[in-house]
């Protein structure tokens, strides 16, 4: 077994909170409320900003073309492609993108999740910072394939946009390659480096989680 398997196995059963995870069911039977739709866009927003800020990183720590050419590709797919399914929710949420962009803080979990990824980035090998960047698009896929066969939606439904964006071959494609980059990557990595990878692979996978419950439970500072 491929080491990338090796990860999605061992977070099975974190992979199945998510999908029962009440946002998730919220997108798939369309009941959000707009509040928190505003919430979620809001945070993520930030968050795939500093998600392009880690790419950038991981294109200081190649030495392949090919990996640096990934890394710029996907630095244009989040700033271009992936502002579809915020426009998703944020039209039925009734608030303009514009409104959503506009906000500075990051909300307690938000900040932590971003601040994991960073330190990852910052503080470890290439390896490293792909096993903790890995959850995201392969949560968002997995979920993506998993409504799109289950609820079928149709133009009625309010989050058709939203579901065929991340069940979309493109981004298949995308979490091949990041299999593809973590493989080949830990074929060479010693011992303690593979726990790390495993560590920020885990700890990604439980802030996904987490994510969705702050946007469900419009999570913000005590004080």
């Amino acid at each position: 077994m491929k080491f990338s398997e090796e990860l999605r196995s061992k977070a099975d059963h974190l992979f199945e909170e998510i999908f029962a995870h009440p946002f998730v069911r919220g997108i798939a039977d369309g009941s959000l409320e707009s509040e928190q739709l505003a919430h979620y866009v809001r945070q993520d927003f930030q968050y795939l900003t500093t998600f392009c800020q880690i790419y950038g990183l991981a294109i200081a720590k190649c030495d392949r073309r090919d990996d640096i050419a990934f890394f710029n590709e996907q630095i244009g797919f989040v700033l271009a492609s992936e502002t579809h399914p915020h426009h998703n929710f944020a039209e039925v949420s009734g608030y303009s993108m514009e409104e959503l962009e506009r906000t500075q803080f990051l909300a307690p979990t938000a900040r932590n999740y971003t601040r994991h990824m960073l330190h990852a980035a910052n503080s470890g090998t290439l390896g490293e910072l792909m096993c903790a960047l890995y959850p995201c698009p392969l949560t968002y896929w997995e979920i993506g394939l998993k409504l799109k066969n289950e609820v079928k939606p149709d133009d009625s439904h309010p989050f058709k946009q939203w579901i065929e964006f991340y069940a979309d071959p493109e981004v298949a494609g995308i979490n091949r390659k990041f299999a593809e980059i973590i493989d080949r990557l830990a074929e060479r990595a010693g011992k303690d480096e593979l726990l790390r990878m495993e560590d920020h692979f885990m700890t990604s996978c439980r802030m996904e989680y987490m994510f969705w419950g702050m946007a469900y439970s419009l999570e913000d500072w005590p004080i």
